[in-house]
Parts: C-alpha cells; sequence; structure tokens
C-alpha cells in the first residue's frame, strides 16, 4: 500500500499523487510499489526493501543523497489466544526530494501523523525523524503498561484455578519482554549518530527533543527491566507451585497404592495352598476365622496410614506463619 502526504498550514493532508518535498508513506509495498517509489524520489531500490526483513537491525546508512534511519517499533497483534506483542523494523527515509517510510504493518506512531494527533513537519526531515523517534518510545512505554496490567490479570486467574492457558499467555508476555528489551536496546545505538548531525547540535528544539527522546527511552529501558524481573519470579513461582501440587498428588497416590496393598498382600497368602491358623482349612471351621483375618487387615491398614500421615507431615513444607501457629499451639 502507498500513500502521499504533504504540509499544508502546520496540518499533514493526503494527496493523491508524489510531489516535492512530500511523504511516502509504503506499508508491504510491492515490487511494482517499489520500483515506482524508486523511480521518482531517486531513492536506492536496496534501502526501500531493507525494512521489509522482520529480522533487520536498527541501524543509520547513508547512500549518495539519501539517508536512511531504521529502528524497531512496537506493535500489538490480535490472535486466537489473545493479544501477542512483538517489535517490526520501521526505516525512514529522506533526500532532497521527500520523505519514505517502510514498514510491514501499519504503524501507530505514523498513523498518528497522517492524523494530526502529532504535530509533525513533513518538510523538515530532522523534525519529522525526531518526533517519530519521541512517540516510538511513548508507544513502548504505553505497550510495557499494557503488558503489565495482562500480567497481573493473569496472576489473578491462575490464584483461582491453574490452567495451561493462562502460563502459555505468561510465557508469551516474557518473550515479548524480551524482544521489547533488545529493541530497545538497538534503538539506543542509532541514536547516537543522530545527535552528532550539526542541525541537532545547533538548533535548540532538536536539542530538547533529541533529550526527550532518551528520557522516554530510559524510562523505558528501565520499566522493561522492572517488568522482566517481576514475570521471571512469578513464573518462577507459579514453576513451583506447580511441581508441589505434583508432588502432592504423587504422595497421595503413593499411600493409596501402600495401604491397599496391606490386604491384597494378605488375601494372597491366604489363598495360597498352605495350612493356616485358626482351622480355616477345616470344613468345619467356623466364620469367626475370617472376621478375625478381616479385622487384622483393617488394623494394619489404619496403623500404616497413621504412620504414613505422620511420616510425610513431618517433611511437609510449611510457611512461617504455619510455623509460628504451631508452636503458639504447643
Amino acid at each position: 500500500m502507498i500513500k502521499f502526504y504533504k504540509s499544508e498550514e502546520l496540518k499533514i493532508k493526503e494527496i493523491e499523487t508524489f510531489e516535492s518535498r512530500c511523504w511516502v508513506e509504503l506499508i508491504n509495498p510491492t515490487d511494482d510499489e517499489v520500483e515506482d517509489v524508486c523511480s521518482f524520489s531517486a531513492i536506492p531500490e536496496e534501502m526501500i526493501k531493507a525494512a521489509l526483513d522482520e529480522e533487520e537491525s536498527a541501524r543509520v546508512e547513508v547512500d549518495e543523497d539519501a539517508t536512511m534511519y531504521i529502528v524497531d517499533s512496537p506493535i500489538m497483534m490480535d490472535a486466537e489466544e489473545g493479544d501477542t506483542y512483538t517489535t517490526i523494523p520501521v526505516a525512514i527515509i529522506y533526500n532532497s526530494k521527500c520523505i519514505v517510510t517502510v514498514s510491514l504493518q501499519p504503524n501507530a506512531v505514523l498513523s498518528g501523523f497522517h492524523s494530526n494527533r502529532t504535530r509533525v513537519s513533513v518538510l523538515k526531515p530532522i523534525d519529522f525523524i525526531l518526533n517519530f523517534l519521541l512517540e516510538n518510545a511513548k508507544r513502548f512505554s504505553y505497550l510495557l503498561k499494557q503488558i503489565d496490567k495482562k500480567s497481573l490479570r493473569l496472576q489473578a486467574e491462575l490464584h483461582k484455578s491453574m490452567r495451561n492457558q493462562e502460563l502459555i499467555e505468561l510465557l508469551g508476555l516474557q518473550d515479548a519482554l524480551v524482544y521489547f528489551s533488545t529493541s530497545l536496546s538497538a534503538n539506543t545505538s542509532v541514536y547516537g549518530r543522530l545527535s552528532r548531525l550539526e542541525s541537532v547540535q545547533s538548533n535548540e528544539t532538536y536539542k530538547d527533543l533529541y533529550d526527550d527522546v532518551l528520557i522516554e527511552t530510559k524510562q523505558a529501558v528501565e520499566m522493561c527491566s522492572i517488568y522482566r524481573d517481576i514475570l521471571k519470579t512469578t513464573m518462577d513461582a507459579f514453576s513451583s507451585v506447580i511441581s508441589n501440587n505434583v508432588n502432592n498428588v504423587v504422595k497421595r497416590l503413593t499411600i493409596i497404592t501402600i495401604l491397599v496393598a496391606i490386604p491384597t498382600l494378605i488375601a494372597g497368602l491366604l489363598g495360597m495352598n498352605v495350612k493356616l491358623p485358626f482351622g480355616m482349612n477345616s470344613e468345619t471351621g467356623s466364620s469367626i476365622e475370617f472376621w478375625i483375618v478381616l479385622g487384622v487387615c483393617v488394623l494394619l491398614t489404619v496403623f500404616c496410614s497413621v504412620l504414613l500421615v505422620r511420616m510425610t507431615d513431618k517433611v511437609r513444607i510449611r510457611t512461617p506463619k504455619q510455623v509460628k501457629n504451631k508452636r503458639r499451639r504447643e
């Protein structure tokens, strides 16, 4: 998709065709669209196609009259299992003729530009880039807050019932934070090249914008680091809870198996062709012997159950509050 915009009266308006010093927005363009833009903008085709690679790293490239800035931008996508978060490269290329932006998917920051939610001038490429970097850093912070809210909601649901769906979504959020952290670090490498431009150093407005970009990016990096640590600790805690639940189930099954084995063992011995006590082998034996053996089985089962419960209770992990309450009762 290709669209053209131009600054008029401090606002950005969409135009039908290419004009000098306009903004060309390319979203997942076709080969024909790329060729058309190359023909009327004189920007190398390699630059335009650079941002169409999802694995393209953030960098600055200069080729003759054209300069390209590639940065990672966060996006939120709808999926069957819920909202997913990731980053994609966005290229901003400019020369004396126009500004060209290239991305694989619609970008929320650029949408704010041509809808005039953010004031920016197409006639000033450096102003355009600095404003994009600032709004892009704010977008990172906004989505990080959304990730934190979703994480808290999933944790609340997991406290009610441990299900695989919530755990999978938490793992997805953990992956998203890794992508965000890597992208923010990569974007920082682009800022250094931008700060050395003479137009930035000599213009107070640009210097203030650049300082705001650094502040917003630093804040996003700190938020990402904090949320990553919290989510990692949460996942470790839930992993311990799951392991503890599995151990409890195995413990109960083991106790039941042992208790069932006691009468089974005695019944198996009595069923063998051997001489048994209480005259049970004789045809005149009374049924009282059966009840005696049954009582022995019950007593042994009860004794073993009490013994096993006491043994497992000794190795049970207690919280400090439970230990304190037990000492108080004693």
